[in-house]
């Protein structure tokens, strides 16, 4: 199973709302992701929101900054809002990443669940799946071909254009990105992509159906077995002990959670929500190495298996340190539990 990270480039706030610089955020991130590919992680995501909060507007831009300041791990998006983006640029983009990395880039497209992108470059809400539908087709064909004719609906069409540059991978790996929607699964099953699933909240285990709907969906559109590969995205934090784990997690988790709640109108985050969703069937990754491994495995038994995992844990106001003592953990302590079993 590989193992990793995935940051939103959120700036920590303290009690009264004051955020950090964003220049000393964004060099901490780096320095973040440096430490992970040092401490053995597989993977490293960068998500994509345009929010005064995250600083990942330009996903790709930090990924360089990383790929230049590391060695082994990959670096992919988590996740490119591909409906409110132009699939040629994406593709060039992840291309150049490529080249930068070594062959290191990978991708995660989604429709997104924070839709600022939409109103900022001029979509509408309306066409939601439409527009993901016709650009996810339209990169999966720049992906397959060098030279281009295309046409559809929201954009202008190609006529016999080559596109560069291309990837040191033949192949750019290009996952689907997804919630809770069956049609997402399905889709993915049927057009041979890798699965990954972002869990953040209730149990990791009644996804199992749409897992399945994934896999049935892949097998009846003739992809090899093989090469099928479902991965999870869940909120996790390690410390030495479980309850220093959600003494550190908790306050900063809550303040967050409540303050997009208000805007999405969930309901408040108390300890008891939260101690729900850390016990032994909710999808958080909190506690101590020995813990969190067994839950990891718990959650790929109760999928039918997962080929890789990555732990959000920057959006709760932890400190710099406390996050990079959380890596090292993952790094060398839980990823060689779960590989031993």
């Amino acid at each position: 199973m590989e193992i990793g990270i995935d940051s939103f480039a959120y700036t920590r706030s303290n009690e009264t709302g004051t955020r950090m610089d964003p220049m000393q955020a964004m060099a901490e991130l780096l320095e973040r992701m440096e430490h992970a590919d040092a401490c053995g992680l597989d993977v490293f995501g960068i998500g994509e929101h345009h929010r005064e909060e995250y600083l990942d507007a330009a996903p790709v831009t930090i990924l360089a900054a990383a790929a230049a300041r590391t060695r082994n791990i990959k670096l992919t998006s988590a996740v490119t809002v591909l409906s409110a983006a132009d699939p040629v640029r994406v593709f060039q983009s992840f291309a150049a990443l490529d080249l930068i990395s070594q062959g290191r880039a990978e991708m995660v497209v989604g429709r997104g669940s924070s839709i600022e992108a939409f109103p900022l470059f001029g979509f509408e809400l309306n066409d939601y799946d439409a527009l993901f539908a016709e650009k996810l087709g339209l990169l999966l064909h720049i992906r397959e071909n060098e030279v281009v004719s295309w046409s559809g609906k929201f954009r202008p069409a190609i006529q016999n254009l080559p596109i560069y540059p291309r990837p040191v991978q033949p192949k750019i790996p290009i996952w689907l990105g997804v919630g809770g929607t069956p049609n997402s699964f399905a889709r993915a099953g049927m057009l041979g992509l890798p699965l990954m699933i972002a869990v953040i909240g209730g149990e990791t285990h009644r996804f199992r159906p749409l897992v399945d709907l994934y896999r049935e969906a892949w097998l009846k559109s003739g992809h090899p077995e093989d090469q099928m590969q479902v991965g999870l995205h869940s909120f996790g934090y390690l410390a030495e002990s479980m309850d220093q784990a959600v003494a550190d997690y908790y306050p900063g988790h809550a303040r967050n959670m409540n303050r997009i709640g208000r805007e999405r109108g969930w309901p408040p985050m108390t300890m008891d929500r939260f101690n729900q969703s850390r016990s032994p069937l909710g999808f958080m990754l909190i506690g101590d190495p020995e813990e969190v491994a067994e839950k990891i495995l718990r959650h790929s038994e109760a999928l039918g298996g997962i080929d890789r995992l990555t732990f959000q844990m920057d959006n709760a106001d932890l400190s710099h340190e406390q996050l990079k003592r959380s890596i090292e953990l993952i790094g060398t302590k839980v990823k060689p539990l779960v590989n031993q079993a």
